[in-house]
């Protein structure tokens, strides 16, 4: 593949809803490119992008896959990324290295939840997009139908920028709009032909609403417009292609990725109208602003923005080059972890092909191996100018499951795999509750969790076992208690002996210790053992095993024996007036209350708060936003939080998303409270 410049780069993510075509639309991409004789599909597991085991397994895209493409000069960088929930934190990479979004639409479903949320995000983000509206060959399709179902959620923003010709299964080409010419399909091959008749005057509308939008791009072009003048060829594609970039006009491209209709004339319209890399990318040098125009005369920079991890390839970067370039024997600085590293050559990745390449200008995407420390998010520059960029945002993990190896001797490899398993997966972490003792690991949604277990047995040989968290119960006392607890052992020679009286309450702190001993009943020195000897036994309440906390002990009154007693005598009795102590002062168990802040359309508020009270839950509160959604804020214990986000998605189509985080202990309800003692008692039995 040659070096090319960066004005002849047109970097693109394909985002979407699961199963609107983005896969197949980049086979039909090679296909007409004549990268590939043969489109692959994703059912034979023959794509391109989709070559993971996992991938292929499932039929559906998993990770970001790259799709490098030269036609007509102009080299696509394509970005492929996947449509199901869990994997969002692909696509956040990906659109942090495009100059635009592709946003695939299934003609024969509208707008689907993962429309909804690729257009939030975009929007969000003021990310350039055009529209492909996939799979027009499909029984039903009705292009007017379907079109006012996008316009109502996207708006006016939307505009055509081809027509169809015949709808359905009589959908075979499309008008260019803009170029006024009519094209005719067998297969990739395209003929002209007569614009339909029917067409023209929906034609002449949209091409005078194109030229609204061209006037308003620009000061002169208005004045033009205003004084009834025709705008040039170049005017025109000026126009447009800032109104694309500033997010006023999103293009609506029909077609048929399986059928390959269409293909070349998004290409056409990217290439004219959608902003190569430009601009000004803003870094770091410590608190300074540093800037970097995407220009080869610039000191080098570039942003890794995915990291493939494969036990038997090695590690593999992607990264975008944001200013100057690189080349195969280039020393490197990683800014964000401060270290030098050396490139393991230097290539674009089509899918899981390697093609090399001596050098990638500003602008262009490409990957490296071997690199030991570097991870995704990083900055790479030059070390004598250097920067560092902003980090990509991802998604925190909501759901968390406790993973145990199936086999004993497994303990170990499961840290590793799991932890080279997080350097792919930003979205995916792995933690260990010092508390419940567990392996915890988190992320998305069980679909990602499920496929992360799928990848320990079948890439790292790790069979694991998933199961709901611990939740880290705490025990404390409501009432108050005075006991005595004392330790004799006389077994020949020097005795052990040690006896305290101490005074159990409540307290806002973790644990108090005091003492009010009169007369030396107990000497000073023994104090320290004293206090040891409960704090020791705060490990393990009464109840059910769980920590101690919010007491206080005072140390009133004891005996000492001049020859017998020691500081582990009285360590031992501190324990045993502990245990005493604590089932004097009315225990109860107590339990971790999280904050709940969930984002959800009004039609589902109802469900969602009714939901909130079955989990024992209080809602807080409820705030407008400025998007049409509401947030409601709620407190609930976390045992009955832990599927959450699996019952979340279920009530809400997937359009809710919720924060959680931990706020406080209470007390756990008395009935609720047999049950967790009962069931701590027999795992002990």
């Amino acid at each position: 593949m040659k070096v090319y410049q960066t004005d002849k780069i047109r970097n693109l993510s394909l985002i979407g809803h699961s199963g609107s075509g983005k896969t197949t639309l980049t086979e039909a991409i090679l296909f007409v490119a004549g990268v590939t004789k043969r489109q692959g599909k994703v059912d034979d597991g023959t794509t391109v992008s989709d070559f993971d085991k996992e991938e292929i397994t499932r039929k559906v895209s998993i990770g970001t896959a790259a799709v490098p493409v030269e036609f007509n000069d102009i080299k696509y960088n394509f970005l492929d990324t996947p449509g199901y929930f869990d994997f969002a934190g692909e696509m956040y990479g990906a659109l942090r290295v495009s100059d635009a979004a592709i946003l695939l639409v299934d003609a024969s479903s509208g707008v689907e939840v993962g429309t909804e949320k690729a257009w939030q995000y975009t929007e969000g983000k003021s990310i350039p997009k055009l529209m492909f509206l996939n799979k027009m060959d499909k029984e039903n399709v009705s292009f007017g139908k379907v079109l006012n179902d996008i316009k109502g959620y996207c708006g006016d923003k939307i505009v055509p920028f081809t027509l169809p010709i015949g709808e359905g299964e009589s959908f075979k080409g499309m008008v260019d709009v803009i170029n006024g010419v009519a094209f005719e399909y067998d297969g990739k091959d395209a003929r002209e032909v007569d614009i339909p008749s029917e067409l023209q005057g929906e034609i002449d509308s949209i091409n005078e609403l194109l030229m609204e939008k061209v006037a308003e791009s620009d000061e002169e072009l208005l004045e033009k417009y205003f004084e009834g003048e025709e705008f040039s060829r170049e005017e025109i594609r000026r126009g447009l292609k800032l109104a694309i970039r500033e997010g006023d006009l999103v293009p609506l491209i029909v077609g048929s990725a399986e059928q390959a209709i269409g293909i070349d004339l998004l290409l056409e319209i990217i290439k004219d109208y959608v902003q190569g890399p430009t601009g000004v990318n803003v870094g770091y040098k410590g608190e300074e602003e540093v800037e970097r125009k995407v220009d080869v005369s610039e000191p080098f920079s570039a942003l890794i923005f995915k990291t493939i991890v494969d036990p038997f390839v090695g590690k593999l970067s992607l990264f975008k080059v944001m200013s100057g370039k690189i080349t195969k024997d280039q020393d490197i600085y990683n800014a964000s972890k401060d270290n030098s590293e050396k490139l393991g050559g230097l290539f674009v990745l089509r899918g899981k092909q390697q093609i090399e390449v001596p050098e990638l200008l500003a602008g262009d995407i490409g990957a490296t191996s071997k690199l030991q420390k570097t991870e995704t998010g990083d900055t790479l520059c030059d070390k004598s100018d250097p920067t560092l960029y902003d980090r990509i945002e991802y998604p925190q993990p909501t759901l968390f499951l406790a993973v145990e190896p199936k086999s004993k001797g497994d303990e170990e490899k499961i840290g590793v795999s799991l932890s080279r398993l997080t350097e792919e997966d930003p979205t995916f972490v792995v933690e260990r509750n010092s508390e419940t003792k567990q392996l915890l690991i988190g992320g998305q949604g069980n679909m990602q969790l499920a496929v992360i277990t799928d990848k320990l047995k079948n890439a790292f040989e790790v069979e694991v076992e998933l199961s709901t968290p611990r939740v880290a119960y705490r025990e404390t006392i409501k009432g108050t208690s005075s006991v005595q607890g004392r330790h004799k052992k006389q077994s020949g020679g020097a005795g052990q002996y040690g006896d305290v009286h101490i005074r159990f309450e409540p307290t806002d702190k973790e644990f108090e210790f005091e003492e009010e001993v009169f007369g030396g009943a107990v000497p000073k020195n023994f104090f320290p053992a004293v206090e040891k000897g409960l704090l020791e036994s705060t490990e393990e309440g009464v109840l059910a095993g769980y920590p101690v906390v919010n007491v206080k002990a005072t140390l009133f009154d004891g005996s000492y024996h001049p020859v017998d007693s020691n500081e582990m005598a009285f360590k031992i009795a501190a324990s045993i007036a502990f245990k005493k102590g604590m089932e004097e002062a009315n225990p109860i168990l107590l339990e971790p209350i999280m904050k709940v802040e969930v984002r959800v359309p009004e039609e589902y508020m109802g469900d969602v708060m009714g939901d909130m009270n079955k989990r024992r839950g209080r809602i807080l509160g409820m705030e407008p936003q400025e998007d049409g959604s509401q947030l409601v804020i709620a407190e609930a214990p976390q045992a009955e939080l832990f599927e959450y986000p699996i019952d979340l998605r279920s009530m809400t189509q997937a359009r809710g998303s919720f924060t959680m985080e931990f706020i406080r202990y209470e007390e756990v309800p008395s009935e609720i409270s047999e049950q967790i003692i009962e069931r701590a008692k027999a795992e002990k039995e």
